[in-house]
Protein backbone atom coordinates (compact mmCIF):
# COMPACT_ATOMS: atom_id res chain seq x y z
CA UNK A 1 0.00 0.00 0.00
CA UNK A 2 1.40 3.62 -1.14
CA UNK A 3 1.93 5.69 2.03
CA UNK A 4 -0.20 8.41 3.16
CA UNK A 5 0.77 11.56 1.43
CA UNK A 6 1.73 14.28 4.29
CA UNK A 7 0.43 17.92 3.97
CA UNK A 8 1.57 21.05 6.07
CA UNK A 9 -0.30 24.14 7.10
CA UNK A 10 1.47 27.03 8.23
CA UNK A 11 0.33 29.86 10.11
CA UNK A 12 1.84 31.77 13.35
CA UNK A 13 -1.15 30.84 15.08
CA UNK A 14 -3.61 28.56 16.33
CA UNK A 15 -7.14 28.31 17.42
CA UNK A 16 -8.56 27.96 20.70
CA UNK A 17 -4.69 28.29 21.73
CA UNK A 18 -5.22 32.20 20.26
CA UNK A 19 -8.38 33.55 18.58
CA UNK A 20 -9.35 34.98 15.46
CA UNK A 21 -10.52 34.58 11.87
CA UNK A 22 -7.23 33.31 10.38
CA UNK A 23 -6.76 31.03 13.71
CA UNK A 24 -9.85 29.52 13.17
CA UNK A 25 -9.64 28.95 9.19
CA UNK A 26 -6.40 27.21 9.03
CA UNK A 27 -6.76 24.81 11.99
CA UNK A 28 -10.63 23.87 10.36
CA UNK A 29 -8.10 23.70 6.86
CA UNK A 30 -6.19 21.14 9.04
CA UNK A 31 -9.12 18.98 10.44
CA UNK A 32 -10.59 18.95 7.05
CA UNK A 33 -7.54 17.52 5.29
CA UNK A 34 -7.01 15.17 7.99
CA UNK A 35 -10.65 13.36 7.86
CA UNK A 36 -9.55 13.86 4.32
CA UNK A 37 -7.15 10.94 4.59
CA UNK A 38 -4.10 12.67 4.65
CA UNK A 39 -1.67 13.43 7.27
CA UNK A 40 -1.17 17.09 8.31
CA UNK A 41 1.52 19.12 9.91
CA UNK A 42 0.45 22.13 11.43
CA UNK A 43 3.35 24.57 11.61
CA UNK A 44 3.44 27.49 14.46
CA UNK A 45 4.62 29.27 16.85
CA UNK A 46 4.22 27.78 20.81
CA UNK A 47 1.16 29.36 22.08
CA UNK A 48 0.79 27.14 25.53
CA UNK A 49 2.39 26.42 28.37
CA UNK A 50 3.99 23.10 28.95
CA UNK A 51 3.77 19.97 26.62
CA UNK A 52 3.24 20.17 22.68
CA UNK A 53 -0.82 19.71 23.17
CA UNK A 54 -2.51 16.46 21.28
CA UNK A 55 -4.93 16.90 18.09
CA UNK A 56 -7.06 14.29 16.87
CA UNK A 57 -6.49 14.96 13.23
CA UNK A 58 -3.39 16.59 12.43
CA UNK A 59 0.02 17.25 14.63
CA UNK A 60 1.01 20.43 16.02
CA UNK A 61 4.80 21.46 15.29
CA UNK A 62 6.29 24.30 16.73
CA UNK A 63 8.62 25.91 14.30
CA UNK A 64 9.03 29.12 16.91
CA UNK A 65 8.69 30.29 20.49
CA UNK A 66 5.95 31.99 21.57
CA UNK A 67 5.78 35.44 19.51
CA UNK A 68 4.20 39.12 21.01
CA UNK A 69 2.85 39.74 17.22
CA UNK A 70 0.94 42.77 18.05
CA UNK A 71 1.93 46.32 18.55
CA UNK A 72 0.26 48.47 21.29
CA UNK A 73 -1.52 50.24 18.30
CA UNK A 74 -2.58 46.60 17.19
CA UNK A 75 -0.11 46.27 13.95
CA UNK A 76 1.26 43.34 13.13
CA UNK A 77 5.11 43.05 14.45
CA UNK A 78 7.56 42.77 11.99
CA UNK A 79 10.52 41.23 14.13
CA UNK A 80 7.64 38.66 15.50
CA UNK A 81 6.61 37.94 11.70
CA UNK A 82 10.58 37.68 10.43
CA UNK A 83 11.03 34.64 13.88
CA UNK A 84 8.58 32.76 12.42
CA UNK A 85 9.27 33.00 8.57
CA UNK A 86 12.78 32.05 9.78
CA UNK A 87 11.78 29.23 11.87
CA UNK A 88 8.99 28.15 9.10
CA UNK A 89 12.29 28.18 6.51
CA UNK A 90 14.45 26.34 8.89
CA UNK A 91 11.29 23.43 9.35
CA UNK A 92 10.64 23.12 5.70
CA UNK A 93 14.04 23.13 4.49
CA UNK A 94 15.07 20.17 7.47
CA UNK A 95 11.95 18.46 6.14
CA UNK A 96 11.39 19.46 2.68
CA UNK A 97 11.11 15.59 1.25
CA UNK A 98 8.16 15.29 3.98
CA UNK A 99 5.63 17.39 2.28
CA UNK A 100 3.80 16.40 -0.69
CA UNK A 101 2.54 19.95 -0.04
CA UNK A 102 2.69 23.12 2.11
CA UNK A 103 -0.59 25.47 2.31
CA UNK A 104 1.16 28.84 3.77
CA UNK A 105 -0.75 31.78 4.61
CA UNK A 106 -0.01 35.07 2.77
CA UNK A 107 0.09 37.31 5.78
CA UNK A 108 2.36 38.39 6.93
CA UNK A 109 3.24 38.56 3.50
CA UNK A 110 7.54 36.66 4.91
CA UNK A 111 6.09 33.38 5.27
CA UNK A 112 5.80 33.32 1.47
CA UNK A 113 9.32 34.13 1.12
CA UNK A 114 10.33 31.45 3.81
CA UNK A 115 8.39 29.04 2.10
CA UNK A 116 9.41 29.08 -1.48
CA UNK A 117 12.63 29.17 -0.68
CA UNK A 118 12.60 26.46 1.55
CA UNK A 119 11.28 23.93 -1.11
CA UNK A 120 12.76 25.07 -4.05
CA UNK A 121 14.08 22.15 -6.13
CA UNK A 122 12.40 19.39 -3.67
CA UNK A 123 9.01 18.67 -5.98
CA UNK A 124 6.67 19.77 -2.80
CA UNK A 125 3.66 21.60 -4.40
CA UNK A 126 2.97 25.33 -2.65
CA UNK A 127 0.04 27.10 -1.64
CA UNK A 128 -0.11 30.43 -0.64
CA UNK A 129 -3.61 31.34 1.08
CA UNK A 130 -4.40 35.16 0.76
CA UNK A 131 -6.69 36.13 3.60
CA UNK A 132 -6.81 39.44 2.27
CA UNK A 133 -4.85 41.75 -0.47
CA UNK A 134 -4.11 45.23 0.37
CA UNK A 135 -3.40 48.10 -2.07
CA UNK A 136 -0.66 50.43 -1.96
CA UNK A 137 -2.65 53.06 0.25
CA UNK A 138 -4.19 50.43 2.77
CA UNK A 139 -0.43 49.52 3.57
CA UNK A 140 0.72 52.89 3.90
CA UNK A 141 -2.13 53.67 6.30
CA UNK A 142 -1.87 50.56 8.52
CA UNK A 143 1.90 50.77 8.71
CA UNK A 144 3.09 54.49 7.65
CA UNK A 145 4.90 55.40 4.45
CA UNK A 146 7.99 54.10 4.46
CA UNK A 147 7.09 50.22 6.28
CA UNK A 148 3.59 51.00 4.21
CA UNK A 149 5.32 51.05 0.70
CA UNK A 150 7.96 48.30 1.77
CA UNK A 151 5.29 45.61 2.56
CA UNK A 152 3.66 46.74 -0.78
CA UNK A 153 6.60 45.54 -2.68
CA UNK A 154 7.06 42.56 -0.65
CA UNK A 155 3.41 41.90 -1.40
CA UNK A 156 3.93 42.23 -4.58
CA UNK A 157 6.89 39.80 -5.63
CA UNK A 158 5.35 37.37 -3.18
CA UNK A 159 2.21 37.69 -5.20
CA UNK A 160 4.48 37.38 -8.19
CA UNK A 161 6.72 34.31 -7.06
CA UNK A 162 3.25 32.13 -5.77
CA UNK A 163 2.71 28.86 -7.76
CA UNK A 164 -0.80 28.36 -6.75
CA UNK A 165 -2.78 30.95 -5.24
CA UNK A 166 -5.81 30.69 -3.14
CA UNK A 167 -8.29 32.96 -1.70
CA UNK A 168 -12.06 33.30 -0.27
CA UNK A 169 -13.96 36.82 -2.11
CA UNK A 170 -13.96 37.86 -5.49
CA UNK A 171 -12.49 41.05 -3.99
CA UNK A 172 -9.28 39.30 -3.22
CA UNK A 173 -9.14 37.20 -6.60
CA UNK A 174 -9.42 40.62 -8.57
CA UNK A 175 -6.44 42.23 -6.28
CA UNK A 176 -4.31 39.30 -6.78
CA UNK A 177 -4.41 39.80 -10.54
CA UNK A 178 -3.96 43.38 -10.24
CA UNK A 179 -1.15 42.52 -8.24
CA UNK A 180 0.61 40.40 -10.00
CA UNK A 181 -0.24 37.16 -9.94
CA UNK A 182 0.55 34.82 -13.02
CA UNK A 183 -2.07 32.36 -12.85
CA UNK A 184 -5.49 32.25 -12.32
CA UNK A 185 -6.12 32.13 -8.31
CA UNK A 186 -8.64 29.34 -6.79
CA UNK A 187 -11.37 31.35 -5.31
CA UNK A 188 -12.70 29.23 -2.73
CA UNK A 189 -16.73 28.22 -2.67
CA UNK A 190 -16.57 29.69 1.82
CA UNK A 191 -15.07 29.06 5.00
CA UNK A 192 -18.38 27.69 6.76
CA UNK A 193 -17.40 24.88 9.66
CA UNK A 194 -20.82 22.64 8.91
CA UNK A 195 -19.52 20.79 12.09
CA UNK A 196 -21.06 23.99 14.16
CA UNK A 197 -24.67 23.48 15.51
CA UNK A 198 -27.09 25.66 16.00
CA UNK A 199 -30.27 25.68 17.79
CA UNK A 200 -33.41 26.75 15.83
CA UNK A 201 -34.14 30.87 15.44
CA UNK A 202 -35.81 32.10 18.36
CA UNK A 203 -36.82 36.20 18.09
CA UNK A 204 -34.34 38.24 19.76
CA UNK A 205 -33.74 38.76 23.48
CA UNK A 206 -35.88 41.93 25.15
CA UNK A 207 -35.11 43.97 25.93
CA UNK A 208 -33.14 44.01 22.61
CA UNK A 209 -29.43 44.70 21.75
CA UNK A 210 -26.84 45.36 19.14
CA UNK A 211 -23.54 43.13 19.51
CA UNK A 212 -20.24 43.54 18.45
CA UNK A 213 -17.99 41.30 18.51
CA UNK A 214 -13.51 41.22 17.95
CA UNK A 215 -10.71 43.57 18.51
CA UNK A 216 -10.83 46.96 19.00
CA UNK A 217 -8.24 48.21 16.31
CA UNK A 218 -8.83 51.48 13.97
CA UNK A 219 -10.06 48.90 10.73
CA UNK A 220 -13.01 47.60 12.51
CA UNK A 221 -13.94 51.03 13.60
CA UNK A 222 -15.95 50.16 16.81
CA UNK A 223 -15.55 53.98 18.06
CA UNK A 224 -19.15 54.82 15.40
CA UNK A 225 -21.07 52.02 17.52
CA UNK A 226 -21.85 54.36 20.46
CA UNK A 227 -23.52 56.77 18.54
CA UNK A 228 -25.20 55.05 15.93
CA UNK A 229 -27.18 53.26 18.92
CA UNK A 230 -27.82 56.77 20.41
CA UNK A 231 -29.35 57.59 17.32
CA UNK A 232 -31.13 54.55 16.89
CA UNK A 233 -32.57 54.65 20.33
CA UNK A 234 -35.27 57.71 19.82
CA UNK A 235 -37.09 54.53 18.09
CA UNK A 236 -36.39 51.57 20.21
CA UNK A 237 -35.54 53.07 23.04
CA UNK A 238 -34.94 50.02 25.17
CA UNK A 239 -32.04 49.06 22.65
CA UNK A 240 -28.92 48.69 24.23
CA UNK A 241 -25.16 48.00 23.19
CA UNK A 242 -23.06 44.65 24.20
CA UNK A 243 -19.32 45.27 22.65
CA UNK A 244 -17.05 42.48 22.83
CA UNK A 245 -13.27 42.20 23.03
CA UNK A 246 -10.54 44.54 23.91
CA UNK A 247 -7.98 46.26 21.89
CA UNK A 248 -5.96 49.40 21.36
CA UNK A 249 -9.00 51.35 20.74
CA UNK A 250 -11.34 50.34 23.62
CA UNK A 251 -10.67 53.67 25.41
CA UNK A 252 -11.91 55.70 22.54
CA UNK A 253 -15.02 53.54 22.50
CA UNK A 254 -15.24 54.25 26.11
CA UNK A 255 -15.07 57.82 25.65
CA UNK A 256 -17.55 57.64 22.64
CA UNK A 257 -19.86 55.64 25.14
CA UNK A 258 -19.48 58.49 27.93
CA UNK A 259 -19.73 61.26 25.08
CA UNK A 260 -22.84 59.98 24.31
CA UNK A 261 -24.31 59.44 27.53
CA UNK A 262 -24.74 55.51 26.73
CA UNK A 263 -23.02 54.38 30.52
CA UNK A 264 -26.87 53.05 31.34
CA UNK A 265 -27.35 50.73 27.93
CA UNK A 266 -23.44 49.95 27.01
CA UNK A 267 -21.74 46.92 28.23
CA UNK A 268 -18.28 45.53 27.88
CA UNK A 269 -17.54 42.08 28.73
CA UNK A 270 -14.44 41.65 26.90
CA UNK A 271 -13.48 38.71 25.35
CA UNK A 272 -16.51 35.84 26.78
CA UNK A 273 -16.08 31.87 26.03
CA UNK A 274 -17.52 30.17 23.47
CA UNK A 275 -20.42 29.18 24.88
CA UNK A 276 -21.25 32.38 26.47
CA UNK A 277 -20.80 34.29 22.92
CA UNK A 278 -23.45 31.51 20.75
CA UNK A 279 -25.58 32.74 23.47
CA UNK A 280 -25.01 36.23 22.84
CA UNK A 281 -25.24 35.59 18.81
CA UNK A 282 -28.72 33.99 19.36
CA UNK A 283 -29.96 36.41 21.23
CA UNK A 284 -28.87 39.99 19.92
CA UNK A 285 -31.08 42.04 17.33
CA UNK A 286 -28.76 42.31 14.94
CA UNK A 287 -24.33 41.68 14.74
CA UNK A 288 -22.91 44.93 14.07
CA UNK A 289 -19.52 45.18 12.32
CA UNK A 290 -18.73 48.45 10.83
CA UNK A 291 -15.41 47.30 9.84
CA UNK A 292 -13.73 49.02 6.75
CA UNK A 293 -11.78 45.77 6.04
CA UNK A 294 -12.59 41.86 5.78
CA UNK A 295 -10.78 39.17 3.81
CA UNK A 296 -13.93 36.98 3.82
CA UNK A 297 -16.81 37.97 6.46
CA UNK A 298 -16.85 34.54 9.13
CA UNK A 299 -18.98 37.52 11.12
CA UNK A 300 -21.67 37.30 8.68
CA UNK A 301 -21.84 32.88 8.19
CA UNK A 302 -21.70 32.98 12.64
CA UNK A 303 -24.26 35.18 13.19
CA UNK A 304 -26.87 33.80 10.61
CA UNK A 305 -26.30 30.72 12.02
CA UNK A 306 -28.22 31.66 14.68
CA UNK A 307 -30.53 33.40 12.55
CA UNK A 308 -29.23 36.36 13.60
CA UNK A 309 -29.33 39.33 10.62
CA UNK A 310 -25.49 41.45 10.42
CA UNK A 311 -25.43 44.93 9.71
CA UNK A 312 -22.31 46.03 7.67
CA UNK A 313 -20.62 48.77 6.12
CA UNK A 314 -19.63 49.05 2.11
CA UNK A 315 -16.25 49.87 1.78
CA UNK A 316 -13.66 48.92 -0.87
CA UNK A 317 -11.78 46.70 1.42
CA UNK A 318 -14.48 44.85 2.73
CA UNK A 319 -15.32 41.81 1.28
CA UNK A 320 -18.04 40.45 3.57
CA UNK A 321 -20.05 42.43 1.99
CA UNK A 322 -20.19 40.09 -0.74
CA UNK A 323 -21.72 37.83 1.42
CA UNK A 324 -25.32 39.91 2.26
CA UNK A 325 -28.27 39.76 0.42
CA UNK A 326 -29.83 43.18 1.43
CA UNK A 327 -32.69 42.58 3.60
CA UNK A 328 -32.05 38.69 2.97
CA UNK A 329 -29.47 38.01 5.90
CA UNK A 330 -28.85 41.49 7.30
CA UNK A 331 -28.36 45.11 5.92
CA UNK A 332 -25.18 47.19 4.43
CA UNK A 333 -25.08 50.76 5.68
CA UNK A 334 -23.19 52.97 3.19
CA UNK A 335 -21.01 54.71 5.60
CA UNK A 336 -20.31 54.49 9.24
CA UNK A 337 -22.09 57.28 10.24
CA UNK A 338 -24.82 58.14 13.43
CA UNK A 339 -27.29 58.15 10.80
CA UNK A 340 -26.44 56.00 8.19
CA UNK A 341 -25.94 52.94 11.11
CA UNK A 342 -29.16 53.72 13.26
CA UNK A 343 -30.83 53.16 10.15
CA UNK A 344 -29.46 49.99 9.14
CA UNK A 345 -30.22 48.60 12.58
CA UNK A 346 -33.78 50.04 12.62
CA UNK A 347 -34.09 48.44 9.16
CA UNK A 348 -33.41 44.82 11.25
CA UNK A 349 -36.03 45.71 13.98
CA UNK A 350 -38.46 46.33 11.28
CA UNK A 351 -37.69 43.05 9.44
CA UNK A 352 -38.53 41.22 13.11
CA UNK A 353 -39.39 37.23 13.00
CA UNK A 354 -38.99 37.31 9.03
CA UNK A 355 -36.04 38.68 8.99
CA UNK A 356 -34.44 36.35 11.57
CA UNK A 357 -35.69 33.18 9.85
CA UNK A 358 -34.85 34.83 6.02
CA UNK A 359 -31.25 34.59 7.63
CA UNK A 360 -31.24 31.11 8.66
CA UNK A 361 -32.58 29.80 5.67
CA UNK A 362 -29.80 31.74 3.86
CA UNK A 363 -27.41 29.78 6.36
CA UNK A 364 -28.72 26.77 6.05
CA UNK A 365 -28.43 27.54 2.36
CA UNK A 366 -25.22 28.28 2.44
CA UNK A 367 -24.10 25.56 4.57
CA UNK A 368 -24.37 22.99 1.82
CA UNK A 369 -22.43 24.91 -0.77
CA UNK A 370 -19.91 27.17 1.15
CA UNK A 371 -18.37 25.19 3.42
CA UNK A 372 -14.73 24.78 4.35
CA UNK A 373 -14.80 21.10 3.40
CA UNK A 374 -15.84 21.96 0.28
CA UNK A 375 -12.77 24.69 -0.31
CA UNK A 376 -10.26 22.06 1.09
CA UNK A 377 -11.85 19.79 -2.02
CA UNK A 378 -11.08 22.29 -4.13
CA UNK A 379 -7.65 22.74 -3.35
CA UNK A 380 -6.73 18.92 -2.90
CA UNK A 381 -8.05 18.52 -6.43
CA UNK A 382 -6.01 21.27 -8.03
CA UNK A 383 -2.88 19.47 -6.26
CA UNK A 384 -4.09 15.82 -7.77
CA UNK A 385 -3.30 14.21 -4.31
CA UNK A 386 -5.18 11.03 -3.23
CA UNK A 387 -7.76 11.58 -0.40
CA UNK A 388 -10.13 8.47 1.45
CA UNK A 389 -12.09 9.45 4.50
CA UNK A 390 -9.87 7.99 7.02
CA UNK A 391 -9.68 10.04 9.79
CA UNK A 392 -7.63 9.19 12.58
CA UNK A 393 -5.75 10.11 15.99
CA UNK A 394 -2.33 11.60 15.19
CA UNK A 395 0.01 10.30 17.12
CA UNK A 396 3.69 11.70 18.22
CA UNK A 397 5.81 13.23 15.40
CA UNK A 398 8.27 10.75 13.43
CA UNK A 399 10.90 12.44 11.96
Amino acid sequence: MAPRATVAVAYDCLFPYSTGGGERQYRAFADAIGTAGLDVDYLTSVQWDGPVPAEERFRIVPVSARLSLYTADGVRRIPAALRYAAGLFRELRRRRSRYAAVIVSGLPIFNVFAARLALWGSGTRLVVDYLEVWHRRQWVEYSGAVTGTIAWILQRAAIAMTPLATCHSQLSASRLRREGLRSSPLVSPGLIDAAVETPPTTPASRPPYVLYAGRHIPDKRVETLPAAVAEARTAIPDLRLVILGTGPSTPQVRAEVDRVGGAEWTEFPGFVSDAELDTLLHGALCLINPSRREGYGLVVVEANAHGTPVVLVADEGNAATELVDDGVNGIVAPRTSPTDLARAIRAVADGGDDLRRSARAWYDTAVGTRTIRRTVEGILSALQLPTSPAPRIMKEDTP
